[in-house]
């Protein structure tokens, strides 16, 4: 008998032929969940920045309604009647009616007149001066407003003296009897109150009740670059003056 044979067991070719990489399928999928997994995480952070901006204003807005409440309350005293706050958060303002009108052509208050601008101003400006308000209180626009009777520029010119003249009763030197502001409070109006003249261009049905003034309170946006800029300038502020009208 010739010698035994010897047999050597060959691997299949399919096994011989498997590939060592993972498949393309198995790539495919492995990159989609990582891919879904990216984009979870993003989809987070981008919907808790955008509730965290939206609590943000929401408290804003709660603020800015809290101190026109309180304005609002300092209404109710006899002293103030006829004082209306308007507490419309887009554009709030105080009318002051009746008790703040102006003669026909003419730019000068009467002396109740400045004695009630005198008494209600520093409540505002206590308002500005509390926590809530040096965080979102920015300024407050004297507003002039003339009739329709005469010529667009005359009552431009005129708008603005019956805003200057507002300012000029809360900042000239008066004696004790005639209610003036304490000099902390003269300061904190060259600070925040601006002037603005609109001629005719909210004149109302009636020409006495168009002859008027407002103060339009303005407040800080949520992200305005300015709101964390400001500084104190810098030296002594410049003496306030006589009014010149």
């Amino acid at each position: 008998m010739l010698g035994a044979r010897i047999y050597v067991r060959r691997g299949r070719k399919e096994e011989g032929e498997r590939p060592f990489w993972i498949s393309f399928s198995d790539l495919m999928t492995a990159l989609m969940v990582v891919f879904l997994l990216v984009m979870s995480v993003a989809l987070l952070s981008v919907t808790k920045e955008v509730t965290a901006k939206e609590k943000a204003e929401a408290k804003r807005r709660q603020d800015i309604k809290q101190l026109l409440q309180q304005l609002k309350d300092a209404t109710s005293q006899e002293i103030f009647s006829g004082v209306t706050v308007h507490d419309d958060i887009e554009n709030p303002y105080i009318d002051f009616g009746s008790r703040a009108t102006f003669s026909l052509d003419r730019s000068n208050l009467t002396t109740d007149q400045a004695k009630l601008l005198r008494a209600f101003v520093p409540e505002i400006l206590a308002k500005a001066d509390s926590e809530i308000g040096r965080a979102w209180f920015r300024q407050v626009i004297v507003e002039g407003y003339t009739d329709s009777t005469g010529t667009y520029l005359h009552n431009l010119n005129l708008s603005l003296q019956r805003s200057e003249r507002v300012v000029c009763a809360l900042l000239e030197a008066l004696p004790a009897s005639e209610f003036p502001l304490m000099t902390k409070e003269k300061a904190q109006v060259r600070k925040l109150f601006l002037v603005g003249g609109y001629s005719s261009n909210s004149a109302k049905a009636d020409p006495a009740s168009s002859r008027r003034i407002e103060l339009k309170l303005r407040f800080w946006e949520l992200n305005d670059p300015e709101r964390h800029s400001q500084t104190e300038e810098a030296g002594a502020e410049s003496d306030v003056g006589n009014c010149a009208l």
